[in-house]
């Protein structure tokens, strides 16, 4: 039936098949078909609350950079000249705080932002991998200084409301 998958008369089927994939249980339970066939979709008896959580992480993922930075806290270091210029990113050991460069820390990261996976990584892993100055390479605007330390909060906040959201899922079969 066509109309079980529109809501609000809107088309929710990509959204509940796109968002369905996310869930931690489905690649595992699933990884062995996955690499022989195409994936199959499983039931969902509350569609309606699948199509809602794909349509606010689609809007959360392609409104990313629009979206206010989670509230880090910003660790001025005494007697260094404040700069948010980035050379290398380090997360501390317990993963709370993010060294940005000698003049700047963010602190208060949850833990709920490392339980959105892309591949065997986190989203805020994979940005502190890639905007990294290498070689030639520097991913630092000069339009925009603070370009960089805004991504990694606007990350955790897209993380931390995915956790969020799958996290209040249903179950299915």
């Amino acid at each position: 039936m066509a109309s079980a998958f529109v809501i609000n008369g809107k088309n929710s089927k990509s959204h509940v098949t796109d968002r369905g994939f996310i869930r931690p249980k489905v690649p595992r339970r699933y990884a062995a078909n996955l690499k022989r066939e195409l994936p199959r979709i499983p039931f969902a008896p509350d569609f309606a609350a699948f199509a809602t959580a794909g349509r606010e992480l689609a809007r959360l993922h392609v409104e990313y950079e629009s979206l206010p930075s989670w509230p880090l806290q910003e660790i001025e270091i005494k007697g260094v000249p404040y700069s948010q210029h980035v050379v290398k990113m380090k997360l501390s050991p317990d993963k709370l705080s993010l060294h940005m460069n000698d003049s700047l820390t963010l602190a208060g990261i949850p833990p709920e932002a490392f339980d959105y996976r892309l591949g065997s990584r986190s989203a805020l892993e994979w940005v502190i991998d890639q905007y990294q100055v290498k070689g030639e390479s520097d991913p630092n605007r000069e339009d925009d200084p603070g370009y960089i330390v805004r991504l990694a909060g606007q990350v955790v906040r897209v993380s931390t409301e995915t956790a969020r959201i799958v996290k209040s899922l249903p179950a299915y079969r």
